[in-house]
């Protein structure tokens, strides 16, 4: 890896370190039980949040995957993969569950999220297990790794709504990826241009939302009008 990084007259130290680490990290993390079983593209997202060193999220229409409980995640898979069997279906929401382990385990990164009140009506898997995820939500809002907030829909002059993403940061800046889903399936952005693109897109939408304390007393709100 320095050899090449030579050849190629990279001459940013802290770039080089962080790929040698990476390359020679042997890790065999949770998500090998899912290989042969699940797509690729499920352990880039696993490897991504292993390597992240924080994340940021913007949700629209439906709550971000980390904040997700078991029954909304299940029915969201159900929904939009009708055809998958219920293995494969089981599959799907025990990984996305798992990956709850970068804000909710013994090694947790910073995460922020902002969520657009549309995501925070949109009654997923019924109006009881509604009520314990916006619990739930509530409930991960309080700890000091974790910020939620929410775009109200009263904002005026708010045209973010294609705003939905991934920010995951990595080791070094050059190394941050964004994850946006797409038609064809999840896009994994890298590039410089792009990211800073991204970047201030998250701080455009960050500063459009409520702060903590009145996104949990929206959300709160909501939930007790379920």
């Amino acid at each position: 890896m320095r050899r090449l990084a030579a050849n190629y007259t990279c001459s940013n130290g802290e770039l080089v370190d962080a790929l040698v680490a990476m390359a020679t990290d042997r890790t065999r993390g949770w998500w090998e039980e899912y290989r042969g079983i699940l797509p690729a593209a499920y352990f880039d997202l696993a490897e991504l949040d292993h390597h992240a060193t924080f994340r940021n999220d913007v949700a629209v229409n439906h709550l971000p995957g980390l904040l997700q409980t078991e029954a909304y995640a299940r029915a969201l898979f159900a929904y939009m993969n009708p055809e998958f069997p219920e293995n494969e279906l089981e599959h799907r929401v025990s990984h996305r569950l798992k990956r709850k382990v970068i804000i909710d385990g013994a090694d947790t990164i910073p995460y922020e999220t902002v969520i657009h009140e549309s995501a925070l009506r949109i009654r997923v898997a019924g109006r009881s297990a509604f009520r314990a995820q916006l619990n739930r939500v509530l409930e991960l809002s309080e700890a000091e790794h974790i910020t939620v907030r929410v775009v109200p829909f009263d904002l005026d002059d708010f045209p973010g709504a294609g705003s939905a993403m991934v920010y995951l940061g990595g080791p070094v800046p050059p190394l941050d990826t964004v994850i946006r889903d797409a038609p064809h399936g999840t896009a994994f952005i890298d590039s410089e241009a792009q990211l800073e693109h991204f970047r201030g897109l998250f701080r455009r939408v960050r500063e459009a939302s409520l702060d903590p304390k009145q996104s949990r007393d929206l959300i709160h709100q909501l939930a007790k009008e379920l």
